[in-house]
C-alpha cells in the first residue's frame, strides 16, 4: 500500500479476521497484505499476523494486532451512505448479525467493537435541509430509531 496516510485500527489478535469480513461485506474493499511478527512483541510471538493492509469502501486502513491495551470507542466510526433501505438492511444486518450489537440513530457495533453509521442518503439530506421544520421533524424520528427506517425518514419530512 503506498498511501501517505491511512487509518490505523487497533485490535486484541484479530485484525485478519476483521479485515477479511469488511472486504467480503462492502464494495470496493481488500485484504492486500498480511505481515507477521518478525520477533515476539507483548501481545504476541514471532510468525504471529502482526498487521493487515486493507481497504474499506475505499479507504486505506492497516489493523494492527496490538493486543487488549487499547478498546475501540464511538469517538471514531466508519460512516456509510446507503442509497435505500434495502442496501441499509444489508450493511446493518451483516454488522450485527456477524456478532456486533445495535446501538441507537443509525449506529452499530461490529463484533470487534468498531463503530458503524449506516446513514441513508434521505436521513442526512433530510437534516441538512433549508426547510428547518422539516430537518426538525426528520431529526426527531432518526432519535427514536436504532436501523434508520427509510420511509419513517420521509413521512417525517412530509409532516
Amino acid at each position: 500500500m503506498n498511501n501517505k496516510n491511512r487509518i490505523c485500527l487497533w485490535y486484541e489478535g484479530d485484525a485478519l479476521e476483521a479485515a477479511q469480513f469488511y472486504a467480503a461485506t462492502f464494495p470496493d474493499s481488500a485484504v492486500q497484505a498480511v505481515h507477521h511478527a518478525p520477533g515476539d512483541y507483548p501481545s504476541g510471538k514471532e510468525g504471529d499476523v502482526l498487521t493487515v493492509e486493507f481497504t474499506v469502501m475505499g479507504i486505506p486502513c492497516i489493523g494492527l494486532n496490538g493486543g487488549p491495551v487499547f478498546k475501540h470507542n464511538e469517538s471514531f466510526s466508519f460512516q456509510v451512505s446507503t442509497e435505500d433501505q434495502a442496501e441499509t438492511d444489508r450493511y446493518w444486518n451483516a454488522i450485527v448479525g456477524n456478532g456486533g450489537e445495535e446501538s441507537v440513530c443509525g449506529w452499530c457495533k461490529d463484533k470487534w467493537g468498531l463503530s458503524w453509521q449506516i446513514s441513508p442518503r434521505v436521513l442526512t439530506d433530510a437534516v441538512a435541509s433549508p426547510d428547518k421544520a422539516a430537518a426538525k421533524r426528520a431529526f426527531e424520528a432518526m432519535m427514536q430509531m436504532t436501523k434508520i427506517d427509510i420511509a419513517a425518514i420521509e413521512a417525517a419530512l412530509k409532516g
